[in-house]
């Protein structure tokens, strides 16, 4: 009797156990996101959970009883004769991909696992199938297959680095550029790809990325596998992983080659012109003296001149020689480009363009205002910022010709961090039109009509960026206070303003 009772309690507990499990097990299917369906050994629906109702918008009591061929595509109906026979056979058919359908009629792409259904005997019965919608993994996928053509068929070439330099992946425009295929270059280091005086700048590149900055269009130098150096215009932008975290950087370099041989060959036809204004300049300033030397070799040769009279004659005439000469040493001297830059300061180089432009400046009834507080020297090749000072002061006075004021000041500043030059030119002429103001750096484009060649600004601004600073003009057309001031801020220390890739315009109306 006690054994009885006792069997009787256990098998109690059992089956209480046994039901809350089958609860805990029928929660767990109605709340699931994945479509869970139990179908027969003749296709038909048996179950219907939560999730299949979401996936394939069918309420449960419209699609029990009903074939599973009715979730199929019709021309897909033969895959269902081969997952059945599986079945039949106890195997499990694990992450099929294939099409389903929904009420709507929408075709969708799902993945499917699908496991026998055995009685208390053992006998396969049925079948269970848990499918998972895929539609926003395929087109992830989709959209990543179509990035990765885009990538490899991109003339330019883009690479991807991790943070210490070492290349991870190279497309086909890289292959073309460099020279290097994917095998000999992944693994490597970035650094492979820069001429022996440049490295420096991957410091400088891996700093401002691991703070997340990206850098655009910087202008730069690469090696080919070859040898040959390349120009290149880079783009470098950080790569994050899934939690935000900076893991990586892609790169984008395009070739800029041909570009920059045609920006040199324009940068020399503007010197070549540069030269001939000067030159023009200077033989008007030298003819003044000379002239005046000629008269007093002509009064000195008068008979009965008085011994005082003559000795003056010379001193004058000896004076204005001085003076023709010092223009000569002057320019002979700051505008010869040695190739090499040299420590000069730059209100030499000013009062040696205003020197040039000294008769311009009188017959234009232009009034000249220098102020100049450059105490340290700076690094440049004289002639090419002769030629940029030349530019602006040409244009000041062609602004003015009916007289006015050029105001030019230099001054040691900082800017973005680093120590600059500040440069100011300013003139009282009828300024320019907001619409042109846009344009001036553009080449071909100019406002002089006839008299201007277009390239003069925008090869200063070349000039300028050689030496990584920066040019800006701003004008105003107002009657009452028309004008125009251009500004220029070369760096002292040669580290371009704001960084790898300052890039401020700096163009606004005044």
């Amino acid at each position: 009797m006690v054994k009885e009772e006792l069997s009787g309690g256990l098998l109690g507990k059992q089956n209480a156990l046994s039901e809350a499990s089958e609860d805990f097990l029928a929660a767990i299917i109605a709340s699931s996101d994945d479509a869970i369906i139990s179908k027969d050994l003749n296709g038909i629906i048996r179950s219907w959970n939560g999730g299949a109702r979401r996936i394939f918008g069918y309420e449960a009591d419209e699609i029990i009883g009903q074939s599973i061929l009715r979730l199929i595509p019709e021309e897909l109906h033969h895959e269902e004769d081969t997952i059945l026979g599986k079945i039949r056979t106890g195997e499990r058919i694990e992450h099929f991909e294939t099409t389903r359908l929904r009420k709507s009629g929408e075709r969708f792409p799902i993945s499917v696992t699908i496991s026998p259904i055995k009685d208390h005997s053992g006998a396969i019965i049925g079948a269970s199938k848990i499918a998972r919608d895929i539609s926003d993994r395929r087109r992830a996928e989709e959209s990543r297959f179509h990035l990765a053509a885009i990538v490899d068929s991109a003339d330019d070439a883009i690479i991807s680095k991790d943070l210490n330099g070492i290349i991870k992946t190279w497309n086909n425009g890289a292959r073309q550029l460099f020279g290097y295929e994917p095998e000999e270059i992944i693994g490597r280091s970035i650094l492979t790809l820069f001429p022996e005086e440049l490295r420096h700048e991957e410091e400088g590149i891996l700093r401002k990325l691991k703070a997340g900055e990206k850098i655009e269009h910087y202008e730069t130098k690469r090696v080919s596998k070859s040898g040959e150096i390349r120009e290149v215009s880079i783009t470098i932008s950080p790569i994050r992983n899934s939690k935000g975290e900076i893991v990586g950087a892609s790169k984008i370099a395009r070739d800029i080659s041909d570009r920059k041989k045609v920006e040199r060959l324009a940068i020399q036809a503007e010197k070549i012109a540069t030269t001939g204004r000067m030159a023009a300049a200077i033989a008007h300033e030298i003819n003044n003296p000379l002239a005046s030397v000629l008269n007093l070799i002509f009064l000195a040769r008068q008979s009965g001149i008085a011994p005082q009279d003559l000795r003056d004659y010379l001193a004058t005439a000896e004076s204005e020689l001085e003076r023709v000469s010092h223009i000569a040493r002057q320019t002979l001297g700051y505008y010869r480009d040695t190739g090499s830059p040299c420590d000069i300061h730059l209100r030499e180089l000013m009062e040696n363009v205003l020197t040039v432009y000294q008769s311009r400046l009188r017959t234009h009834g232009v009034v000249v205002d220098a102020q100049y507080s450059d105490l340290s020297k700076i690094s440049v090749r004289p002639g090419e910022i002769v030629q940029v000072f030349s530019n602006v002061i040409s244009n000041a006075l062609d602004a003015m010709p009916q007289g006015g004021k050029l105001s030019i000041s230099i001054s040691p500043r900082v800017k973005a961090g680093v120590d600059v030059l500040h440069i100011a030119v300013s003139d009282t002429g009828q300024g320019i039109r907001r619409d042109d103001l846009a344009k001036v750096f553009e080449p071909f484009f100019t406002t002089k009509g006839n008299l201007g060649t277009g390239i003069g600004l925008w090869v200063t601004k070349q000039l300028v960026e050689r030496y990584r600073g920066q040019i800006s003009i701003s004008s105003s057309t107002d009657p009452r206070n028309s004008g125009t001031i251009v500004t220029i801020d070369l760096p002292l220390n040669g580290r371009e303003i704001g960084g790898i890739n300052g890039s401020e315009s700096g163009r606004e109306n005044r």
